[in-house]
């Protein structure tokens, strides 16, 4: 090796050279796409030179930390107290919303963009603290009384919030929020259309338990696209589909299929749901666990199979019996975990989405996964 002296320039590593003719190879190969989970235009430029060839899973509510200007109108929609006024909220945000998915979608011209709605619980974009702090500090910010803040965030406490008013149930009980977000999606499409790309958008539903929750929101995404095609004079095709998280989802994938033209596989919360697990506390008897054999590995890096993966391996069967067409793909951790890529390979998924510096990782697995088939038929055959 060699010892610099000073600090030497760096440049962004790139598949080239022998790694790329290798990464030709492995393309080759396998039958998987692979796409990313990318939250900006920089995220999505950056998968796409590593191979991704799509955006599974851009969090919406990641934008909205992006500026004080935006959190602060993020703010004022939680603090409304009516639709009207959550709306005047919300317009300082659809020109925000609709810039970054412009972006995204430049970013990735020609390959589909999986945007997913709002999805966190609505406390997250509060500020960290006391309570007297966090309500001061609100009040002072927003230019509003002190105790209308302290009213508004007792309404809204919840003893298990990610179990609460979140996801697709945020959208439900405030549409105003859904509708919002659905226009910015729609009118960066078709901006990015009129000046010469190929914008792909899929909207995905989150934290789904029911088809009737499904359909409210589709029923929704739907009407505010044909209000915008009226207003624009031109359309755009789109998609809308779901994450399945929920086991019960999982079970009910046949009738939920009618709905969704995507299935998008969320193992995050799907294994901590089965599991009964709460991922941020599992440190304290997780190590024990593994060390004791009771379960063979950490189940939110690698992939349950016998669990997690038979609800993933049902709800693809019973899609795609009522909806053929479904394609289903996974966004989760898992999804740059070469077992778990493997695994989903073999029950039918059709891509898998990672962070993007875990794409050529999985492409690589997603290649291995078909070697390891092979061998498999091979070696039944020989018996």
């Amino acid at each position: 090796g060699k010892i610099m002296g000073g600090r030497e320039p760096l440049s962004p590593p790139t598949i080239s050279g022998d790694l790329g003719t290798f990464m030709g190879w492995v393309d080759e190969r396998r039958k998987l796409k692979v796409f990313t989970n990318a939250d900006t235009p920089e995220d999505a430029a950056e998968a796409r030179r590593n191979g991704a060839e799509g955006i599974g899973l851009v969090r919406t509510e990641h934008m909205f930390f992006a500026s004080d200007e935006r959190l602060k109108a993020v703010r004022q929609m939680i603090m409304a107290d009516d639709p009207t006024a959550r709306k005047v909220a919300l317009d300082k945000l659809l020109p925000f919303q609709r810039a970054d998915f412009e972006g995204i979608f430049s970013a990735m011209d020609g390959c589909h963009v999986t945007i997913r709605l709002l999805d966190p619980p609505l406390h997250e974009f509060l500020p960290n603290g006391e309570m007297h702090d966090v309500c001061q500090m609100m009040a002072d910010e927003l230019g509003i009384e002190y105790a209308q803040v302290l009213d508004k965030i007792h309404s809204l406490s919840e003893v298990n919030p990610m179990l609460g008013l979140r996801g697709c149930r945020l959208g439900i009980v405030h549409p105003e929020i859904s509708e919002m977000q659905a226009r910015a999606i729609i009118e960066a499409a078709l901006n990015v259309k009129k000046a010469g790309g190929n914008p792909k958008p899929d909207i995905m539903v989150p934290l789904v338990g029911t088809v009737k929750e499904l359909e409210h929101q589709s029923n929704l995404v739907r009407r505010v696209a044909k209000q915008v095609f009226e207003e624009r004079g031109a359309s755009i095709e789109f998609r809308v589909g779901t994450m399945i998280e929920i086991p019960r989802a999982a079970l009910m994938a046949g009738e939920i299929a009618k709905v969704a033209e995507f299935f998008s596989f969320g193992t995050n919360d799907l294994t901590q749901m089965t599991f009964g697990y709460s991922r941020d506390d599992v440190g304290t008897f997780l190590p024990t666990y593994t060390s004791e054999g009771i379960l063979p590995a950490d189940p939110f890096q690698v992939l349950d199979r016998d669990g997690v993966g038979q609800l993933i391996k049902m709800a693809v069967e019973n899609g795609r019996k009522t909806n053929p067409d479904l394609t289903c793909g996974i966004c989760g951790e898992h999804g740059g975990e070469p077992s778990s890529i493997e695994f989903v390979a073999g029950v039918g998924l059709d891509y898998v989405s990672c962070s993007p510096f875990r794409v050529p990782i999985a492409r690589l697995a997603a290649a291995q996964a078909v070697v390891t088939a092979e061998k498999g038929i091979k070696a039944a055959h020989a018996q």
